[in-house]
């Protein structure tokens, strides 16, 4: 089978080929104000207009949209990736104040990339795996299971999400109401420990956007699992890094899009 995000295999005890929801779109949506990057944020490229004006209402950079003289979108690229620019023009005297205020804030749990202010810092060279660390489709689920008997803070509250790293034996966790502050606590364990990335696989209880697997590509690791579904920019992303992405795994079955070769049985998965 070759290795491409062409659709997921599923395995639920054998691996048969699976119609899997469409993956929402994803893409670096850049702020502009006067001309001037305030803030770049993942996004799904529809209603850019009202994101926009929202965004500028929200973070008090205007008062109203009477302060608006002028929008456009504007389609760019970076790193062979797609991206949108959300572009305001705000009435004379409004621009003045817009350099101090340059969104450089900390960033709210459902975003990544908060803080970021340009496409080309949001979309990065793409960072390659060549780890042949793999694992059984057995593994897949104990490994999702190990996450939740290992994440604590949640037994008291479920608005909590994990990140955990499995070596094919142990379980190593952190949490945190952002999913990738999560993932970046683990990154911290595993460094100050002085565990390679490269040998175990990122197990997440959220869905998987782009920027959690440009996370597990700087750690490293090989396979990243979620337990919700993918975008379609992580999904690329993924398969470009050389990464195993495996989503939607809960109870005994799971989606596989990219990099199969990581996941036995290998024979299994050239009959599909």
């Amino acid at each position: 089978m070759k290795d491409q995000p062409s659709g997921p295999l599923r395995w639920d005890g054998g691996w048969h080929h699976a119609s899997a929801p469409p993956a929402p779109q994803e893409c670096p949506v850049a702020v502009v104000i006067d001309g001037m990057s305030q803030a770049v944020l993942m996004a799904t490229p529809a209603d850019l207009m009202d994101f926009v004006f929202g965004f500028a209402l929200t973070e008090g950079l205007i008062a109203s949209p009477a302060d608006v003289t002028d929008f456009e979108e504007a389609t760019v690229e970076a790193g062979g990736f797609p991206a949108r620019e959300a572009r305001l023009w705000l009435r004379p005297g409004l621009a003045a104040g817009l350099a101090e205020r340059r969104r450089s804030m900390l960033g709210p749990v459902g975003c990544g990339l908060c803080g970021v202010d340009s496409i080309a810092a949001a979309l990065p060279t793409v960072r390659t795996v060549g780890s042949d660390w793999g694992m059984t489709p057995a593994q897949v689920v104990a490994a999702m299971q190990a996450l939740g008997q290992g994440q604590i803070l949640r037994r008291d509250t479920p608005a909590i999400h994990g990140a955990g790293f499995w070596d094919g034996t142990q379980m190593l966790v952190r949490e945190d109401v952002g999913r990738h502050n999560a993932l970046d606590k683990l990154a911290g364990a595993l460094a100050r420990a002085g565990r390679p990335g490269g040998q175990g696989a990122i197990v997440m209880s959220s869905r998987l956007s782009v920027d959690l697997v440009q996370k597990a590509a700087r750690i490293g690791s090989p396979v990243l699992i979620g337990a919700s579904a993918p975008t379609d920019l992580a999904l690329e992303w993924a398969e470009r890094a050389g990464i195993t992405l495996i989503a939607r795994a809960r109870g005994d079955a799971f989606d596989l899009y990219t990099h199969p070769r990581r996941i036995a049985a290998t024979r299994d998965l050239d009959d599909a």
